[in-house]
């Protein structure tokens, strides 16, 4: 009785397991998400706009202000 009941649970666990394995087969090679990435990317490409010399360097001050805080904050709990 104890292998009529293997028999059949391996023969259902093959069964599941080759129609898994059928459907991965037959899965499209197209994605949308593939094609939605690519006009992402041309978007992105297009609508770039070249930074601002004046934005640059105040973006480059404000860091540097950060930083010295920051280390300042560091030695004052050293």
């Amino acid at each position: 009785m104890g292998r009529l009941i293997a028999l059949l649970l391996g023969g259902f666990g093959l069964g599941a397991y080759l129609r898994r394995r059928r459907s991965r087969q037959s899965v499209p090679e197209y994605s949308p998400a593939d094609e939605l990435r690519s006009k992402l990317a041309e978007t992105r490409t297009a609508e770039e706009p070249e930074p601002e010399q004046g934005l640059e360097t105040e973006l480059e001050e404000r860091r540097r202000e950060v930083h010295e805080r920051a280390r300042a904050a560091i030695d004052d709990l050293s």
